[in-house]
């Protein structure tokens, strides 16, 4: 059912202030976090010359901006909760851009590749096609977006002060494909355990028009 715009809005403003109440929290929670598998999906499938320009989508504190940035890349953050975008900003030294998910002004054509982590299944359904649409948009030719969101059956709503949608991967391939985005590779994370204990559904996929091989791992 379509959220009217003011729910729409609210979604927004309640899951932005749990996050920017708790920002110290959280960076404090996720700052030793490994996501250098999920990096590296990304980047193995980016085929441009080395800096590359990403966009770190949902960027929070800036631990992946530094990660890229070590790595000689160029990357940009984009985070809806000023005070993370204030703390990315200062520890990885990068450009951080204040934007709202459901409410994006990107570049056209600006980026090799986009790093969707933990971040995308804070969109609401129905807002979906249109913020994926704009996300290849902002994509170079054959370039390369990454996502990492909580796998469920497809339920959508509020968990613990923050708005959510816990996709399955028949319910995710449906709609990065509905976008043109040819798909690459998916994985469950956290490496190495049984499927029940691996709680993070990873893809990676391609702006279509470019080819791409299609595999699976878990």
């Amino acid at each position: 059912m379509t959220q009217p715009l003011k729910d729409l809005s609210l979604i927004t403003a309640k899951t932005l202030a749990h996050y920017s109440e708790r920002a110290v929290e959280f960076w404090t929670g996720t700052r030793e976090h490994d996501v250098k598998q999920n990096i590296d999906a990304l980047l193995q499938y980016i085929h441009a010359a080395s800096p590359l320009c990403i966009l770190d989508f949902g960027c929070g504190p800036g631990r992946d901006l530094a990660a890229f940035r070590a790595l000689g890349h160029e990357p940009i953050g984009l985070e809806g909760s000023p005070p993370l975008a204030a703390m990315a900003r200062e520890y990885s030294g990068c450009e951080v851009w204040e934007q709202d998910f459901v409410a994006l002004k990107l570049p056209s054509c600006r980026f090799d590749g986009i790093f969707a982590n933990a971040s995308l299944f804070h969109v609401p359904r129905q807002e979906l096609p249109r913020v994926l649409s704009e996300l290849r948009a902002a994509l170079k030719p054959d370039g390369v977006l990454f996502t990492s969101n909580p796998r469920g059956n497809n339920e959508e709503g509020w968990n613990r002060g923050r708005y959510g949608v816990y996709h399955s991967l028949e319910s995710w391939r449906t709609f990065l494909e509905t976008a043109a985005f040819a798909e690459l590779e998916h994985f469950y994370r956290p490496p190495g355990l049984p499927l029940e204990q691996q709680p993070w559904l990873a893809s990676v996929w391609r702006k279509s028009g470019a080819p791409g091989e299609l595999t699976s791992r878990t």
